[in-house]
Parts: C-alpha cells; structure tokens; sequence
C-alpha cells in the first residue's frame, strides 16, 4: 500500500521518481482511522532537503507493508535557509502549530549543521525542546536522528555530546547489543551509515537509564532507546535512512569545502564505503586537488564514475528495522483501544 498524504503535501520529486503509485494523495488532513499518522520534522540543510524526503518516504512506503501510513512535512522554523529552501517549505510543509493541534502516532525528527559547539546555543534550540516535550506526551513513539538524537539526550537528561578528533564517516559493521522488539529477526551483524562530528557514549547513556541496542567497535554507540513518560524515544547516531549515494554526495561537499579553502584540509574518504577501483579514483582526485586548489575543480568530482559503483548493503537491516517500529505503532494502538493485537506487517 502506497503512502499516503494530504493533497498538495508532497513533492514532486519524489512523486516522479517513485511514480504515481507510490503515494495516495487525500482531499484534506484527514486520513483514514485505521491509518498510522507520522510527522516527519526534516531539519536537513537546504542542499539535503529533497534527498532526505526521498529517502525516508522510501523507506517508510517499504517498511510499512500493507499498513496504511499518513505522512505530514514540517520543518523547525529557526533552521538557517537560503530562498529556495524557504520556497520548498512553503510550498510542502505545515507549520509546527500545526502540529500541536493534529493526532499524530509518531514523530521522525532528523538531524541538521551543527553551527554551535554547544547545541542550546542553536537558534532552533527553544522549538525542537518545545517539540520534545510534546512528543513524550503526544506520541506512541519518536525517532531522534544524529544531531536530533544528541539534542534529545542532552535535554532530557544532561548528557554532552563529545567532539571526535576526526569525523566518523563512512559504513560500520554493526553489533545486536541486546534483544528487543525493534530489532527482531534482524539478522546480526548488519551495516549502518555514519557522518557526524560528534558523540554521545555508551556507559553515560546508560547510566541515565537509556537502553543500548546497537552499536560498532569503530563507530561506537548506534541505535538506543528510552520510554520518555507516554513515547518510546528511539535514537539513531547513524542514518539507516541513507540511500546508496548520500556519503557519495556528502564527500563531495566536503572537497568542495576544501577547494574554496572553506575547510584547512581535505577530507578522509569515508570507510568501508567505496571499493578498491573506486579509492584509486578519489585518490588520483585528491593528488590533483592538493597540487591545484581551485574552486572549479570541484566539477571534475567523478561522481557520476562512482555512483554506479555504490550498494545499498544496510537497506535491509534498515526496513527490518522500521517495521518493527511501525508494528510497535500498531500494538500501542491496539492497546489503548482495548483490541486484540493482529499481525498487521505478516
């Protein structure tokens, strides 16, 4: 069953690429009543905005089986957008005050920049708070993602993030860490995708009462988990959302940065991602890049040369997943209407 969603609500390129049959448009707001109803809070940067729309539709449509799933776009208002960004989300998203008033089952809020060491010096940092506390209130469940997760932590619970000497990128090989329902029949070990800076850790997770259920001898900490008064907050320091190119798209970036001296050294290619023609490739790049540091060289980024070579290896593990989550929706559903639990995902 395709995705569903209010008419006018979703953009057009995810509806070309995935065709008219990947999602239902509805006359209003109003979804059908055995229909699960998810709020996706897409804080990505501009240049982001679209491909992390795309991927969590994506994932989601698949996920979700034959259930039937409403999905809403808003956006945290204080994130920093240029004119185009601002002109997608007036044309696509609702506002946060619309939000307050609608019955949601869930919230997926992703991540964003960094622009501040410290993330209450943000500018968004008041609303996504205001959002969290809703959400344990409001909602069946939440999913926190990287930088959204590190906020929720810290405000919930005072634990900091800590800056890494270099960034965490790349393609981990991820551990089961300890049964639980979100990750049943997920076969371990499975693969995860990291880009971020910064960490929260394990024992200082724990210690404030947090559930630890996946995580990487080199990436460390993964996926966790907390009941947060009436929501299950689950938290992702990867992105399982991720398709095949977005580390493609993201390195790019970074040598962009690099060759408008944005950045003081090239960036590390990320690990267990590209195959060994590929490493020949971006080195080469990167011996020519480091001779000539020109801003138009960006253009010569083989992207296209390598995207061809990039799977998608975390994309089952990632379905498994959320479809566990989506069946946790259904029982608490089922649960606060007194009914018999039924094998709504097979």
């Amino acid at each position: 069953m395709p995705l569903m969603a209010d008419r006018n609500r979703i953009p057009d390129h995810f509806a070309a690429k995935s065709g008219a049959s990947a999602v239902k448009i509805l006359e209003s707001f109003t979804a059908p009543r055995r229909c699960i109803q998810i709020a996706l809070i897409n804080n990505m940067p501009d240049a982001a905005l679209e491909d992390t729309e795309s991927q969590f539709f994506d994932l989601l449509a698949t996920a979700a089986g034959e259930l039937p799933v409403h999905i809403s776009l808003y956006s945290l208002a204080e994130i920093p957008r240029g004119e185009k960004g601002r002109r997608h989300l007036s044309s696509f998203y609702r506002s946060l005050d619309d939000l307050w008033a609608q019955p949601v089952d869930a919230i997926i809020v992703t991540g964003t920049e960094p622009r501040q060491a410290n993330l209450q010096q943000e500018p968004y940092w008041q609303q996504l708070t205001e959002l969290f506390d809703w959400a344990e209130i409001n909602t069946k469940s939440a999913v926190l993602s990287c930088l959204a997760a590190h906020a929720g932590v810290l405000y919930s619970d005072g634990i900091d993030r800590h800056p890494m000497r270099e960034k965490t990128c790349g393609v981990f090989e991820q551990s089961l860490w300890r049964p639980h329902a979100l990750t049943e029949k997920v076969a371990g070990p499975f693969c995860s995708p990291h880009s971020r800076w910064n960490e929260v850790r394990e024992d200082e997770l724990t210690a404030c009462g947090y559930s630890i259920l996946t995580k990487s001898e080199h990436a460390g900490v993964d996926m966790f988990v907390k009941k947060k008064r009436r929501s299950l907050f689950v938290h992702f320091q990867g992105h399982p959302e991720y398709g095949a190119r977005t580390l493609l798209k993201e390195y790019r970036r970074d040598v962009g940065r690099f060759l408008r001296e944005e950045r003081d050294f090239y960036p590390a290619m990320p690990s267990g991602y590209f195959d060994g023609p590929a490493l020949t490739i971006l080195s080469e790049f990167r011996e020519r890049a480091l001779r000539n540091r020109q801003e138009d060289l960006v253009k010569e980024f083989p992207e296209q040369t390598l995207g061809g070579r990039l799977h998608n290896r975390w994309r089952r593990s990632a379905i498994g997943i959320y479809a566990n989550w989506f069946r946790y929706l259904v029982q608490r559903t089922a649960e606060a209407k007194g009914l018999a639990v039924t094998a709504a995902l097979g």
